[in-house]
């Protein structure tokens, strides 16, 4: 009985597939555009490329505005034709005329990123609002970006916060994260720390790796949020696994000072370091303590010193003074007092006290 009706169904989708065809071989343009999308995807047949450029040229040619979407897509990919962002760019442009938003998003990009057109920041902005203006959440989004930074529009911070808003409310992950800062910082928008942290939990619980590390700095600060130190190690544990770097460092600083989890400095430790590897001044400038004073692993002044200069050459004044002293007491490097004193001017120019008096002390 399920065989029977097994084939039963399959039966009916052939049929379905062999009218399609007919329709389409006698002309008919949605018959075509629909063949052609099955053929792309795969849906009732089997996914050919070639044919599905071939289908949506048919009904492209006939005016069709998602079919000369279709092609569009196909040249810039190079599936079932020879990538030509060019030619892709052109069939976005008669489907984006037609007023298809996912066209008119599409020509935008590629406007904004020199792809098959002359790169023009104006025309970006144009199309992408033309496709916002459609309610097309991710062209809201770079709108926003376009009035945030002021790219092919004036800058505008309170028209960012309105198109972040708009495309918050559809989910857009990049805009509630976005958003969020913006009420965070006050920028465009009257300060809420509530707004805030609200937009960020939006996002956060999309799996965006910032939103989870803005929401768990608001609940370690009390920002927006009752402070609840479980609740931002939580947080800042998911941003960290995702290897967001900012949120590794802060991790690290709960297992230092039993925030939220219990202290632990070689835990601590294992999350300190990809955040120094990706390039986190404090972060290297908290493993260089680490190692110099054997706090969760073994001491090595030499590998100290290793990570005081990355954090150094990054400007980081504590990290200056601190290659500063080592070079002065010959630990972990040998002893050098001009180079100490050069480290010591370093940090003294950006206000260290610490490596003030240091500069006296060579004076003497």
């Amino acid at each position: 009985m399920l065989n029977q009706k097994a084939n039963c169904s399959k039966t009916k989708k052939s049929d379905k597939i062999n009218l399609l065809i007919k329709a389409a071989k006698q002309g008919n343009v949605k018959a075509q555009y629909l063949l052609g999308r099955r053929y792309y995807c795969g849906e009732g047949v089997r996914q050919n490329y070639r044919k599905a450029v071939f289908w949506y040229h048919k009904a492209a040619n006939q005016g069709c505005a998602k079919a000369q979407l279709g092609i569009g897509v196909c040249c810039s990919l190079g599936k079932g034709v020879k990538e030509d962002l060019a030619e892709a760019t052109a069939w976005y442009r008669k489907a984006a005329e037609q007023g298809v938003s996912l066209a008119q998003f599409f020509l935008g990009l590629a406007y904004a990123t020199g792809d098959g057109v002359e790169q023009n920041y104006s025309e970006a902005f144009r199309w992408y609002r033309k496709s916002a203006e459609q309610g097309y959440a991710p062209a809201q989004f770079f709108v926003g970006t376009c009035h945030a930074v002021g790219r092919g529009v004036d800058q505008n911070d309170s028209l960012a916060a309105e198109w972040y808003t708009k495309a918050a409310e559809q989910g857009h992950m990049k805009a509630q994260c976005y958003l969020g800062s913006k009420y965070l910082d006050g920028c465009g928008v009257r300060k809420d720390a509530k707004k805030a942290s609200f937009w960020f939990r939006k996002a956060a619980e999309q799996g965006k790796p910032e939103a989870q590390y803005n929401l768990g700095v608001c609940y370690g600060n009390g920002e927006g949020v009752k402070q609840n130190y479980r609740e931002a190690a939580k947080w800042l544990r998911k941003a960290a696994e995702q290897g967001f770097a900012p949120a590794q460092y802060e991790l690290a600083r709960c297992y230092f000072r039993g925030h939220g989890v219990k202290q632990d400095s070689r835990e601590a430790v294992k999350w300190l370091r990809p955040a120094a590897e990706q390039g986190i001044p404090k972060a290297q400038f908290l493993l260089a303590g680490c190692y110099f004073d054997g706090m969760g692993i073994i001491k090595n002044h030499a590998e100290a010193v290793k990570w005081y200069r990355l954090a150094a050459d990054q400007g980081l004044a504590v990290a200056q003074y601190c290659l500063g002293l080592s070079y002065f007491d010959g630990q972990g490097v040998n002893k050098d007092k001009v180079k100490a004193a050069m480290w010591f001017h370093m940090a003294a120019d950006q206000g260290d006290t610490n490596a003030k008096i240091m500069l006296k002390k060579l004076d003497e």
